[in-house]
């Protein structure tokens, strides 16, 4: 079953709690949660007291994207909150396997993020040990971007080659994610889809979140 996941950081901040509730509501599948450094990506966002506020708030399973250098301190940090899904960047770490070993063993699934201009090969030899690959269709940092399309190739790449395993990882988009771009997608769909500003927090003064998730699960469904 394909899955939701809706990025917190293009939400109303100032109404989180309510915000929330329109989630659950709605049966959105998981949180995706931005945490940035202002050194690999130009912007900041997300703190662990924030993100527990947050944990304290909902039981939706969180989805936490280390858009950061040195993951492996992040992993210290923000390990306590328990995500479903950890992921961080092939870009900024030496040790890929000992990282996702880390990760591991507190009982997260491991998941590897790969930016636009990243050739996939980098992320080949690691796919085997994790649970997810988040592939970014913006460039990592800020909200609002127009999808590239380049990276339709990348996706169905990844799609042909994950098609071979018996336990594949599941992939993960992200990066202006709406009924029109997940179409574009259809030959290699992927398994969860991070809505943001262009499909689901475009208009938070008309917030029927559950109609436009049904709509995004209904278009997956028609493409399938």
């Amino acid at each position: 079953m394909k899955k939701i996941a809706a990025s917190l950081m293009c939400a109303d901040v100032l109404h989180l709690e309510k915000e929330l509730r329109r989630l659950e509501e709605a049966e959105c599948d998981l949180l995706h949660l931005d945490v940035m450094d202002g050194i690999f990506v130009d912007n900041m966002a997300m703190y662990p007291e924030m993100l527990e506020n947050i944990r304290s708030q909902t039981s939706i399973p969180f989805d936490i994207h280390l858009a950061t250098i040195t993951p492996e301190k992040y992993v210290d940090m923000f390990s306590f909150l328990k995500p479903e899904y950890l992921s961080f960047h092939i870009e900024t770490v030496k040790d890929p396997v000992a990282l996702i070993e880390k990760i591991k063993k507190q009982g997260i699934k491991p998941s590897i993020a790969i930016n636009p201009e990243t050739p996939l090969e980098m992320i080949l030899p690691y796919i085997h040990y994790v649970n997810m690959v988040l592939v970014m269709t913006v460039h990592t940092g800020f909200s609002g971007q127009a999808f590239l399309k380049a990276t339709l190739g990348k996706i169905e790449d990844l799609y042909n080659t994950l098609s071979i395993m018996e336990k594949p990882p599941l992939i993960e988009v992200d990066g202006n994610i709406n009924i029109e771009t997940i179409q574009l997608m259809r030959k290699s769909m992927p398994d969860v889809f991070v809505l943001g500003t262009s499909a689901l927090f475009y208009n938070q003064d008309s917030t029927n979140y559950t109609q436009r998730i049904n709509d995004i699960r209904q278009s997956i469904t028609t493409m399938r």
